[in-house]
């Protein structure tokens, strides 16, 4: 049986799903960003307790077609920019390619279900990666950068500016976190 499971941004979040899929005794088979495979098939009883467990810690078991490629979207960028080495990705392609479905389709639909284009959701995801990499304070600027994917520094820099009002410079030096949560990150720029 296969799941679709909102707000699952991170390593621990496929964790703490599995365990507790495994707690319901569904034998989790496979468990990634957003989606969640079963060998066995839930009853309606285990699909309710399921979705009040989830719901508990801030994930949503979702039914809706467009609920779910929005998500598979997301899970598709975090992925690639949180956890993966990242570097130079065209994600129209990726997307597409992930999907298995038209960029332009995935677009609007994302556009219309979040409010944000799927551009300026990738450009936040980069901000807080920049400020997860600001905040250890293991890289330069410019190997941060490449790292992402930025043509340069003042590139990195005009769109941080942008989204936190600040440059990445006052950033690393205010010494404060002001990060989001990876599943918070949708506002509009």
């Amino acid at each position: 049986m296969k799941l679709y499971i909102k707000n699952m941004v991170c390593p621990r979040c496929i964790a703490a799903v599995a365990r507790m899929l495994d707690e319901l005794d569904l034998a989790p088979q496979n468990v990634i960003l957003g989606e969640a495979e079963t060998k066995i098939e839930a009853s309606p009883e285990q699909l309710i307790l399921l979705r009040e467990r989830l719901k508990e810690q801030g994930f949503e078991l979702l039914d809706d077609s467009k609920d779910l490629v929005t998500e598979r979207i997301k899970s598709v960028i975090i992925n690639h920019i949180h956890h993966s080495d990242g570097g130079a990705v065209v994600f129209s392609e990726l997307l597409a390619s992930e999907l298995h479905k038209d960029y332009s389709g995935l677009s609007k639909l994302f556009s219309a279900h979040e409010g944000i284009t799927i551009e300026h959701f990738i450009i936040l995801q980069k901000t807080e990666k920049v400020k997860e990499l600001l905040q250890y304070n293991q890289f330069t600027l410019s190997e941060i950068a490449d790292k992402l994917g930025y043509s340069s520094v003042a590139h990195l820099s005009a769109q941080f500016r942008k989204v936190t009002g600040i440059t990445p410079t006052e950033f690393r030096k205010q010494g404060i976190n002001l990060r989001k949560p990876l599943d918070a990150v949708s506002k509009k720029l």
